[in-house]
């Protein structure tokens, strides 16, 4: 194969994906904040067999996304029990297909499989896909529903008028599903869509061809079934409290913080297609004037995605790279269309040197890993993982040093940055809160009729509810007001910090778990080969106690 080739095969893509960002899905390497909201909902539906409403950890109604990832993390929970991979797993999973979904859409709207194997290595290397799909979120599921109405939208820009019915599906049932994923990012999006097909110069869809009943049906079934459901349990409450996420806290109104949204959006979505964009800029305007009459519809349609998601990105109150995630795959076809063109596989010294870097910057992060379990001790299974990663930057080594296949060891050794990073927070985050209270639990025969109450950082009691399971009833107490809860509890576990704040005299106090404190980890690091590292993490970390009460 010469190296103006490309022959990629998404499914070996996918593949890659799923086993070198692994590690960050298996368990807490990095947990979060928002996590907590879906797994501790699910994990409530488990025990209250009511598989509808979702909930807080306190308890609390929680109704400010619709239902789709709350059921992602039950699903994983029924399959494979309550733990940190069963919470990740289908997340995980519509990282792959998002890849595969982009690749198809590429292939589908330009007819090139070269534009669509560039696309799928882009998407699968992309650092807010990655790090989406390995939590528990709804954005990798609305990223992989809005790439799948894309598919549906390609469809159009490739055949016209004479589209298969089976794009206006995937278009319906791919908004329908990022409805329900999300709400009403998914409806400002399609109606773009559908406004750019019905209008767009080079490639207009008659309205007619876009009616399609069984699927517009089938559709709003699936689109509206829980909020009416939530009307019928909850009243209008539910939805005040819907639309007040979606709109009320989502809008901001100040000039200012609008153009200073806008213009970090902008921003981020070019710097997070490193090294992919630098790569586009020669030959960009002779490249723009070679437009076909398809392409233009193509490259029109994806422009027109990219500007509607900075648009709503600029009018937040809080801006969040993750909001760019639904048109990045989307972006990516762009993106690779314009390399394709402009004579990127040819560019074989700019390759080789995005190539190197990416080695470098792999070999230093596995020096670390090595300092790091060599001083603290690492399992069996991370020095499995570490030969793993050692094998795998020789091969891409090889691949440099040969000048062959050199897009393809890019992208590999991006995603090889996070399968070693893993190594080093092995030690860093294993084993986390929930892990440890599970180990106490079991040791101290603790009861489970008893409720427990919950004082401290409420992601950590979001792992220790994972932890313990449905077998226990473990609740938040709240942030302010705990100590008038406290006589309610015979059982609490309390972080370390809240321990002078209240009355626990009559309480026997045990240690649940130590870890490594955030503020405290360059401290930490510099002394891992310190003899005493222990006693200095436990002077040093975040610690929580089991407290019960006396008699």
């Amino acid at each position: 194969m010469s190296q103006s080739e490309l022959n990629i095969n998404p499914w070996v893509v996918m593949a890659a994906f799923l086993a070198l960002i692994g590690p960050f899905a298996l368990d807490f390497h990095m947990h979060y904040p928002d996590e907590m909201y879906y797994s501790d909902a699910a994990l409530k539906m488990l025990q209250n067999g009511d598989y509808l409403t979702t909930y807080l950890g306190s308890g609390e109604l929680r109704f400010k996304k619709p239902i789709l990832s709350y059921w992602a993390v039950l699903a994983g929970y029924q399959i494979f029990g309550i733990t940190p991979l069963a919470s990740r797993f289908f997340f995980w999973l519509a990282g792959a297909a998002t890849i595969g979904l982009a690749y198809a859409a590429a292939k589908v709207a330009l007819n090139d499989k070269k534009i669509a194997g560039l696309t799928a290595l882009i998407v699968a290397s992309h650092p807010i896909l990655i790090f989406s799909a390995t939590r528990s979120i709804p954005d990798i599921l609305l990223a992989m529903t809005m790439t799948m109405a894309g598919v549906g939208f390609a469809g159009y820009f490739r055949y016209g008028n004479q589209a298969p019915k089976k794009f206006s599906w995937l278009i319906y049932l791919g908004l329908a599903l990022a409805f329900e994923v999300k709400g009403l990012p998914a409806v400002a999006l399609g109606g773009l869509g559908f406004l750019f097909l019905l209008f767009n110069p080079w490639q207009r869809i008659k309205i007619t061809k876009l009616i399609n009943i069984p699927a517009i049906l089938l559709s709003l079934v699936l689109a509206c079934f829980w909020f009416v459901a939530m009307y019928q349990i909850h009243g209008s409450d539910y939805l005040d409290s819907f639309l007040y996420d979606q709109v009320g806290t989502r809008v901001g109104s100040r000039v200012g913080l609008i153009f200073s949204n806008g213009l970090i959006a902008t921003l981020l979505m070019v710097v997070v297609f490193i090294p992919w964009f630098l790569f586009g800029f020669k030959g960009l305007k002779g490249t723009f004037k070679n437009l076909s009459k398809e392409e233009k519809a193509t490259l029109g349609f994806i422009a027109i995605w990219v500007i509607g998601i900075l648009g709503m990105s600029a009018l937040t109150s809080k801006f969040y790279e993750r909001y760019l995630l639904p048109v990045i795959p989307m972006a990516a076809i762009g993106l690779a269309w314009i390399l394709i063109k402009n004579g990127f596989l040819k560019n074989l010294k700019g390759q080789k040197w995005a190539l190197g870097f990416f080695l470098i910057l792999n070999l230093i992060i596995l020096i670390f890993g090595l300092y790091l379990n060599s001083n603290l001790g690492g399992s069996l299974f991370i020095w499995a993982q570490m030969g793993t990663a050692l094998v795998a930057l020789i091969y891409l080594s090889q691949l440099f040093i040969q000048g062959k296949k050199l897009p393809k060891a890019i992208a590999y050794s991006i995603l090889l940055l996070f399968f070693g990073a893993s190594i080093s927070t092995y030690q860093i985050s294993l084993p986390e809160q929930g892990q440890q209270a599970k180990e106490f639990v079991k040791s101290e025969n603790v009861s489970t009729n008893d409720k427990i109450g919950f004082i401290g950082n409420l992601h950590v009691s979001s792992k220790i509810r994972i932890g313990l399971g449905k077998e226990y009833s473990f609740i938040d107490l709240p942030r302010f007001e705990f100590r008038e809860a406290i006589p309610d509890y015979n059982r609490l576990i309390v972080e370390d910090r809240y321990l002078d704040s209240a009355d626990f005299s009559g309480f026997d106090k045990k240690k649940l778990s130590t870890n490594w404190n955030s503020r405290a980890i360059p401290e930490l690091l510099m002394n891992v080969s310190n003899p005493e590292f222990q006693e200095i993490l436990e002077e040093n970390g975040k610690v929580y106690y089991f407290l019960q009460r006396i008699n």
